[in-house]
């Protein structure tokens, strides 16, 4: 296969040529036409982040994985990615913001419980940023995330590869369904985040977050019925910011 420049990259013939590939084949790819890139790859410790650091580190295990502490996470999360850390000796990188959540909280409030434009600032500040640090820091230019469309309505148009500024981001299980991760993870004997058992069907930070309950969908399980991106995948999540 030949080499695509990281200035040459054509998005529509990346994308149609990704949809037809079996999840192997995708990794393979990666590796094969992007070896001139530097790959970094994201993880929430959420649900299910076993299988696509199974994946990764099969195929691409010099590739950093970069998890974001905002300060909120619930205790089971740092020892779910302390797991999968050991597991599959993952080169995991962790990156917190630049204002402590003790300061935060003392100097804007509890800005999760606010309105849309009070969440996005929150999440500029303990996502974002140090999000687009970490990618200085590694100097990478390309990013894996392990997005699906199953996971919101907000996700159901996205494409496989999209870029972001100078940030190519890629989605390899974009289109898998919960059944098709539950397969891997028997197949493969992958352990979820031990709050899956408590009725977690979506995990993020800990005042946000809340059980699957009856007539709820998992979209009402985060951010107080605010359907939105966590922040990472918004269109604003390259934009150039200081606190």
């Amino acid at each position: 296969m030949s080499v695509i420049a990281p200035t040459a990259i054509d998005l529509p013939a990346l994308n149609a040529e990704f949809a037809d590939l079996a999840y192997e084949d995708r990794f393979h790819m990666l590796r094969e036409r992007l070896n001139d890139r530097q790959f970094v790859v994201s993880t929430s410790a959420g649900a299910q982040a076993s299988v696509m650091l199974h994946l990764v580190t099969k195929t691409l295990p010099e590739a950093p994985i970069v998890f974001i502490d905002t300060g909120y996470h619930f205790a089971e999360t740092y020892q779910y990615l302390d797991e999968l850390r050991e597991r599959f000796d993952a080169n995991i990188q962790i990156y917190s913001p630049l204002i402590t959540a003790a300061r935060q909280e003392a100097l804007w409030g509890k800005r999760w419980e606010g309105d849309a434009e009070e969440l996005e600032k929150y999440g500029l500040i303990n996502k974002v940023e140090p999000m687009n640090r970490a990618l200085k820091d590694l100097g990478a230019d390309t990013w894996l995330s392990g997005v699906r469309r199953a996971h919101s309505s907000g996700r159901a148009q996205r494409d496989f590869f999209e870029q972001q500024k100078g940030t190519l981001k890629v989605f390899p299980i974009l289109d898998w369904s919960d059944d098709d991760m539950a397969n891997y993870m028997t197949i493969h004997d992958l352990p979820y985040h031990p709050l899956v058992a408590k009725g977690y069907v979506s995990i993020g930070d800990r005042h946000s977050t809340r059980p699957l309950e009856e007539g709820m969908t998992a979209e009402d399980t985060r951010f107080n019925g605010v359907k939105r991106e966590c922040g990472l995948h918004e269109p604003s999540a390259n934009a150039d910011f200081q606190i």
